[in-house]
């Protein structure tokens, strides 16, 4: 299945998360780095407060070369105006196998606002033209203890 690398909707311009955006989503990233830390969960240390630009471009490669081999795939997400970096959705592979992938998204504190209208294009989009039946959202639909359940299951 081809995966497209851009996705605009009303309020958003999607692109592959790579280094040519590296000093607009490191920027994004360290405005909102306090908020973001646990994005990904409780034990997760991302985005350390003392993070380069040059870990944030090596980062974005390791996202590029997982889209391009159809691992998961990375969107940096801006405004329709494409001047801005507003955050990140990130779509990888479940690790649990009650779920077909597990999806995380963030925007940057200065578009808290937008949280919400991201979360649910994201969801609409993956309805729609994603072969996805099962998407999981930790640590937004599902609380981080019940996902720590949901990946003991075997």
């Amino acid at each position: 299945m081809k995966r497209q690398r851009f996705f605009e909707s009303e309020y958003f311009h999607f692109r592959v998360l790579e280094d040519s955006v590296a000093e607009l989503d490191f920027e994004a990233v360290m405005s909102s780095q306090k908020r973001l830390q646990g994005i990904f969960g409780p034990e997760s240390d991302w985005p350390k407060i003392d993070m380069t630009l040059e870990e944030n471009i090596k980062s974005l490669k390791i996202h590029k070369r997982e889209f391009e081999l159809r691992e998961a795939f990375a969107y940096s997400v801006f405004p329709n105006s494409k001047d801005k970096c507003l955050g990140s959705v990130y779509i990888d592979p479940s690790q649990s196998r009650n779920y077909d992938c597990e999806v995380y998204l963030w925007v940057r504190d200065d578009s808290i606002r937008l949280d919400e209208t991201l979360y649910q294009t994201v969801s609409n989009w993956l309805q729609q033209d994603w072969p996805f039946a099962k998407v999981a959202f930790p640590g937004r639909c599902i609380s981080w203890k019940d996902w720590a359940n949901a990946l003991k299951v075997i």
